[in-house]
């Protein structure tokens, strides 16, 4: 891991780094992250590793629960450039809207395709981040994710030990991540709109029920899935507080 820059304001530190090809940023406490869980962020389709709502969150994380942050740009996000393969879906989805056709299809399985490249990429990427002296081997570790990033994160968890929690918004449902969500045991926070136009309810209550965890809870809120009420943000950093062992740092 090769960290290329650091920022510090309003009591966190901010350092951006490349894990090969891969850029990510990493936000910790100014006061120190020794012991402290470390999540990592997810982000949305068409997004990237600092996407503003990203932020939001990772910065109401360090500093009201002395969380340590990681995020990085997906496959052909962000800084990283687009494949041939990225560039024929992301077409696709263009295609769909500009003839008023659902998009859903579409971006499923592109969701899909970018979550298995991005998985070896966030497990690689987590060693280093645990190889940190200030992070540490034995940090407990939770994943949060929406759209995109959710597909990535129940993928992730599937297979990686070291996934203690997760927290998803919202994200198109099909079959396969109904299956996918029978392999996520660890407990799982899942929030959904309830008035999004674009988002099947129903198919959402469906992936909740199929999450295979014992310690799960669904919130549901009014409005379209750019609409989250603010205390939702801080529900889901307590969520992993809970769980993943730091109460506020403050």
């Amino acid at each position: 891991m090769h960290f290329t820059s650091e920022t510090s304001s309003n009591g966190v530190i901010e350092r951006t780094f490349t894990r090969g090809d891969v850029p990510g940023v990493l936000w910790s406490p100014e006061s120190g992250s020794a012991g402290a869980p470390l999540l990592l962020l997810g982000h949305s389709g068409g997004m990237h590793k600092k996407a503003p709502g990203l932020v939001a969150s990772a910065l109401h994380s360090v500093t009201e629960h002395g969380f340590t942050v990681a995020a990085v740009d997906a496959p052909g996000h962000g800084g990283r450039p687009r494949n041939a393969e990225d560039q024929r879906w992301i077409d696709a989805i263009h295609r769909a809207r500009a003839a008023g056709e659902p998009i859903a299809p579409v971006v499923v399985d592109y969701n899909v395709a970018v979550a298995e490249r991005a998985v070896p990429e966030w497990r690689a990427t987590l060693d280093a981040l645990l190889a940190l002296p200030e992070i540490g081997a034995d940090a407990p570790v939770g994943y949060g994710g929406v759209s995109l990033g959710v597909v990535t994160g129940m993928t992730l968890a599937a297979v990686e030990p070291r996934i203690a929690a997760v927290s998803f918004g919202w994200v198109f449902v099909d079959d396969a991540l109904i299956e996918a969500a029978r392999k996520v045991t660890v407990p799982v926070q899942y929030r959904i709109p309830w008035d999004d136009e674009q988002f099947d309810r129903t198919s959402g209550v469906a992936l909740f029920d199929a999450f295979a965890s014992t310690d799960k809870t669904l919130h549901a809120h009014s409005g379209r899935y750019d609409q989250v009420p603010e205390c939702e943000r801080d529900g889901s950093a307590q969520f992993f507080a809970h769980h993943l062992g730091r109460r506020a740092a403050n």
